[in-house]
């Protein structure tokens, strides 16, 4: 049978790797930033901010909503995008947990 990473790591571990992925671009930090300015968004809103393809801000878009990070509700043609406020908060507690874990207490290195 095969390892999986849920199989050496815990959830925390997983989880928070899934979201610093999800965050390892320029332009998803900017799509964060764009619709953290708006209730809710149009991709093509999106793309007019941007210096992408609509292609290519979607597929940032679906990284973003596959972490979680971003919800997505279809309307009509289009799909409105706002930032998904409880996995933000998972989000900010994860890294500032880890933030806490690698702080030096009092630490004698270099």
């Amino acid at each position: 049978m095969a390892i999986t990473k849920a199989d050496l790591f815990n959830k925390k571990q997983v989880r928070l790797a899934e979201l610093a992925k999800a965050l390892g671009h320029p332009a998803r930090i900017a799509i964060l930033e764009i619709l953290s300015r708006q209730n809710t968004c149009i991709c093509g809103d999106i793309t007019d901010e941007l210096p992408l393809a609509q292609s290519t801000v979607s597929q940032h878009l679906k990284a973003l909503k596959t972490a979680g990070i971003i919800k997505g509700e279809v309307e009509g043609v289009r799909t409105c995008y706002c930032l998904d406020e409880g996995n933000l908060a998972e989000m900010k507690s994860l890294f500032e947990e880890l933030i806490e874990k690698l702080s030096p207490q009092n630490s004698n290195c270099c």
